[in-house]
């Protein structure tokens, strides 16, 4: 099987470390990753903020970027849900309005190939257990696109209960949105500030030393939060925790 890490422009630009938390876990777990070059942004922002055809250029350029690979692997909800279930829109859109059905095809071909990370570990390695050792207290945070887009249900905790050494408490209001929303975050900040507020009041009351999630996104907007406030909780993406042996935990 020939697979593929899509970074997306988050974590590389920010949180590379998930990125190589992906490929350390997968290369334990006996998967060889490959990392094309060529890869940029899959265009949600600007799919998101109005500018459907200039989207259309990032998605032909995934389809074509990824288009030799059996899996593309990425550990985020949020742009995997954009391929996923926007990249089929766009397509039909474009072909509804007279410009052909190349990106239709080109959408057909490359969706079905893309996985969040648990999804990937649980339904296609069949793996629960992946040899992680981590000795903390741990709250899971279910993002929107990963509860909503993709439906990714227990997957995310059901890897972090067999995590040996880490404890996983239940995270009060665990589907409200964190407020990060994306741009919505810029355009409505005082909204977005209170729904994070909420958050981490929420992480605090669960008595967890980490706040593990699945988009590094939202994390920055909840890690933010609980460096302005003081609160002692950490973050932390799933593919870190999960990447960590008893010779690496800490």
């Amino acid at each position: 099987m020939r697979v593929a890490l899509f970074i997306t422009c988050v974590n590389d630009a920010l949180f590379p470390d998930a990125g190589r938390a992906v490929v350390g876990l997968l290369e334990r777990l006996g998967v060889a990753v490959d990392f094309p070059p060529g890869q940029t942004c899959c265009g949600q922002m600007q799919y998101n903020t109005g500018y459907r055809h200039q989207a259309e250029p990032l998605a032909v350029r995934f389809a074509s970027v990824f288009a030799g690979y059996d899996a593309v692997v990425t550990p985020s909800g949020s742009c995997a849900a954009m391929v996923r279930e926007v990249y089929p829109r766009i397509g039909e859109r474009a072909a509804a309005e007279g410009r052909g059905d190349a990106l239709a095809e080109q959408a057909a071909r490359v969706v079905p190939k893309v996985y969040e990370l648990s999804e990937f570990l649980v339904d296609v390695l069949g793996v629960e257990d992946v040899g992680a050792y981590f000795p903390h207290t741990v709250a899971y945070h279910p993002t929107c696109h990963s509860l909503r887009l993709l439906r990714v249900g227990d997957r995310p905790t059901r890897l972090l209960r067999a995590v040996k050494g880490l404890d996983l408490v239940e995270l009060p209001g665990a589907e409200e949105c964190c407020g990060f929303g994306g741009t919505f975050s810029v355009k409505n900040p005082a909204v977005s500030a209170a729904m994070g507020s909420d958050k981490v009041r929420a992480a605090v009351d669960s008595g967890a030393e980490v706040l593990c999630a699945a988009d590094n996104s939202c994390l920055m907007h909840i890690g933010g939060t609980i460096s302005r406030q003081g609160s002692g909780v950490r973050v932390m993406h799933l593919a870190e925790i999960l990447a960590r042996t008893e010779g690496s935990a800490s």
